[in-house]
């Protein structure tokens, strides 16, 4: 089965995860562009779906559902997104396409977060993919001077702006045996807006693709 097989088929599975009548929040990538397409199929009343990133509220509408910002939201009781890493805890890299501080703020509001991946993304240990961090551009030599401290290797991402104008540094050779705590202190960096570790708010159900159908972790019982 291909990667993008394993893609459909967990996009597929997360369709039983939304509430009807209610609000969705809908993340960024080639795994939530799958779901989107699913969604737009399945025979399911929303109320409207929060998107993370522009790229996203764009797809939506192509499909008809209707997109409604954050603030006009009383509450969300699903988000579902993919990542490019995540361990059974639930912990993740997110950000390859650009949109983690969205997507972290929309995954902050809702009450349940499913991650939709295929295999090759459920990892033991994160860090082999290049973690993203969104930063303020007049604290890009800061930033990336106290990440260097930290243990990695920051890289400038190339002719890339976020949604929100800033520049995204990704790093290197980060082997992260405690995601929460480096979290917290990449966010304390003074000119970064934030970074791609989800873990002081992960994921609750992981959907993983394989080669043998969708495998469903609940990462609290981990």
């Amino acid at each position: 089965m291909t990667q993008d097989e394993q893609k459909k088929l967990v996009a597929r599975e997360a369709i039983k995860y939304i509430v009807e009548d209610s609000y969705l929040g809908v993340g960024t990538g080639s795994t939530t562009n799958f779901f989107i397409d699913e969604l737009a199929r399945a025979n399911k009343r929303l109320r409207g779906a929060v998107a993370s990133s522009i790229q996203t509220a764009e797809r939506l509408r192509s499909c008809g559902i209707p997109v409604v910002e954050l603030t006009a939201v009383d509450e969300l009781p699903v988000y579902i997104d993919g990542a490019d890493e995540t361990t059974a805890h639930g912990a993740m890299i997110k950000g390859g396409g650009g949109a983690l501080t969205r997507e972290k703020i929309v995954a902050a509001v809702a009450r349940k977060f499913v991650c939709i991946v295929d295999q090759s993304k459920l990892v033991g240990v994160l860090g082999k993919y290049p973690l993203p961090v969104e930063v303020i551009p007049m604290a890009r030599g800061h930033v990336a001077h106290e990440l260097v401290k930290l243990g990695g290797q920051p890289m400038l991402r190339e002719h890339f702006l976020t949604d929100n104008g800033n520049i995204v540094l990704d790093v290197e050779e980060l082997r992260i045996l405690n995601p929460a705590d480096l979290e917290a202190k990449i966010n304390n960096i003074a000119g970064t807006v934030t970074n791609g570790l989800f873990a002081r708010r992960g994921a609750d159900v992981i959907l993983v693709g394989t080669d043998n159908g969708v495998q469903t972790l609940d990462a609290h019982k981990f």
